[in-house]
């Protein structure tokens, strides 16, 4: 049995950054302690939701990747032994901005970024402001823990971008969030379930927690790993409280539940031309 003890963190708005990360590497250092092999933090995790505003002055907590806090997490990543997943602000070059994932193996070694794809550009989630749309397509990590992706809040409304890392050989997919309450309360318990059924993989999801004070919205946390079967692995995390939230992923299941439902094998492709076209 190949099991993976995993760990996602929903964290709080601090008040400023670097609190915001001390926080983060006290609880990656938790996590580990546990016996976590892998650790995803949330959307943009050291800073609050500036989204929820457009100010340019926002623009400040951009930096490139790798950078300072890449590196900074990665020596973290090897004194630990632990896989990272960072949401970050990246900046490519002045103008040029991505909400981006940066992926580091359990030796500290950088392995690559993901950019959020998919923006949205409505009230409190003003997104094309700050960020162009991601232009890496979807890679997937060949890390310590096997072959992880990362899938950004908003993209998981879009069905193409889980069965591209599933095609490019994912194990595990995060979907680091800020995502606050409404309708999508609602489709948070839907959609990263159905996914991960659809492409039978295990999806951790993660939440932040609280209101900010940049707007009214509550962020609802809830985090949770999902199995291929689409059933969380143990309890979903709390809706008000900062919470780190470690669960064993047996990655045998995978298989199982591929032999058992064989959609890769069913799925028609050459039947799907006109699903591409604009």
């Amino acid at each position: 049995m190949t099991i993976v003890r995993a760990a996602l963190v929903q964290a709080a708005w601090t008040g400023d950054k670097e609190s915001m990360i001390a926080h983060h590497e006290r609880q990656a250092r938790q996590a580990a302690a546990d016996g976590a092999q892998v650790i995803c933090f949330q959307e943009l995790f050291y800073g609050p939701y500036f989204c929820q505003v457009q100010d340019t002055k926002h623009y400040e907590y951009a930096e490139p990747v790798p950078g300072p806090v890449t590196e900074r997490f990665a020596k973290l990543a090897a004194e630990l032994r632990l896989v990272m997943v960072l949401p970050v602000y990246e900046l490519e070059q002045p103008g040029v901005l991505y909400n981006t994932a940066a992926v580091i193996d359990a030796d500290g070694s950088y392995l690559g970024k993901y950019r959020k794809h998919h923006l949205p550009h409505l009230p409190g989630f003003w997104e094309k402001f700050y960020f162009r749309p991601g232009n890496g397509g979807y890679p997937v990590f060949d890390t310590a823990v096997g072959k992880i992706g990362v899938y950004i809040c908003y993209d998981r409304h879009f069905p193409e971008g889980w069965r591209a890392l599933g095609l490019n050989g994912a194990r595990i997919v995060f979907n680091p969030s800020a995502t606050s309450a409404g309708l999508s309360d609602h489709l948070w318990k839907l959609e990263q379930p159905a996914a991960a059924v659809a492409n039978q993989y295990y999806i951790g999801a993660i939440n932040r927690v609280g209101t900010e004070p940049l707007g009214d919205d509550v962020f609802y946390g809830t985090s949770y790993f999902v199995t291929p079967e689409g059933r969380l692995v143990g309890e979903a995390g709390a809706r008000d409280d900062g919470e780190l939230i470690i669960r064993d992923l047996d990655l045998d299941l995978i298989d199982t539940v591929r032999n058992k439902w064989a959609f890769y094998r069913d799925r028609r492709p050459d039947a799907y031309a006109d699903l591409t076209r604009p």
